[in-house]
């Protein structure tokens, strides 16, 4: 299916029947990967999933969004698709689950006004506890500096345009790596943000999915989450990576329907 919000051609999909539930997806995902566990959830629940601007097969925004423009799309699109619905579940994964915890600290504390209220949220590997960085890490990121000085003040980058696209590719993160150049400040904005001051108003009853295996938002990220969330719980799937929904879909839809009141 395909809606226009904004200036963006949105794909999404729309199932089931039920209080609705939206699936925010990860950064560099896409609708497609929750599809095992979108067909359990409606079994239950109306469920609404969205490419969000830049991924999957809805457009690329023209300028950078950072998180709060992402959770601004999120408000917009339900807006335009669910605006007489009263109560909404957020289920979010990665990326997805940083916009949650920022909309829903905003609706708790007054800050973001809606019509609906969030009674449940699910976070599954969620972003938004900014990493310690390790030794070769930051020995990494001073290298990147260092080379960043000199491309730009020998004014070697009005001879050689491309040198910092490539130094950026070089040192950058894969997701970095694989984005067009808005997308890739977009990603810089949403990392660099830390979401833990906003998580002891996240006070509604969530439930957080991990997998024992994540290295990319690795397990402690959400024993962080459980002790600054006042009403969080924390799942583990054993042997399981940073989408613990597709290396164990049985574990995770178990869990998940045992928050959600739905039988296997």
């Amino acid at each position: 299916m395909n809606v226009k919000i904004g200036n963006h051609n949105i794909n999404y999909i729309d199932e089931g029947s039920g209080t609705l539930l939206v699936m925010l997806h990860g950064w560099g995902s896409n609708i497609e990967l929750f599809n095992g566990v979108v067909n359990f959830a409606k079994k239950g629940y109306h469920v609404v999933a969205m490419d969000m601007p830049g991924f999957g097969k809805s457009d690329e925004p023209a300028e950078p969004m950072n998180v709060d423009a992402y959770v601004s799309f999120v408000l917009d699109f339900i807006k335009e698709l669910y605006p007489n619905e009263k109560e909404i579940i957020f289920l979010g994964h990665s990326m997805g689950g940083r916009i949650i915890i920022k909309l829903a600290s905003g609706i708790n504390e007054g800050r973001i006004k809606t019509d609906f209220t969030i009674p449940k949220i699910i976070l599954t590997d969620s972003a938004g506890v900014i990493p310690v960085k390790t030794a070769a890490q930051k020995k990494r990121s001073s290298r990147y500096k260092f080379y960043k000085n000199l491309i730009t003040k020998s004014g070697l980058i009005k001879i050689w345009p491309g040198a910092m696209d490539k130094l950026q590719k070089k040192f950058g993160s894969a997701d970095y790596a694989a984005a067009s150049p808005v997308m890739r400040k977009s990603l810089v904005m949403a990392v660099n943000e830390d979401m833990t001051p906003y998580m002891p108003a996240v006070t509604q009853p969530v439930l957080l999915i991990w997998g024992d295996a994540d290295t990319a938002t690795p397990l402690s990220d959400g024993k962080k989450m459980e002790e600054l969330m006042p009403n969080a719980g924390l799942a583990v799937i054993n042997g399981a990576g940073h989408y613990s929904f597709l290396d164990n879909l049985y574990a995770y839809n178990k869990i998940l329907g045992s928050f959600l009141g739905i039988k296997m």
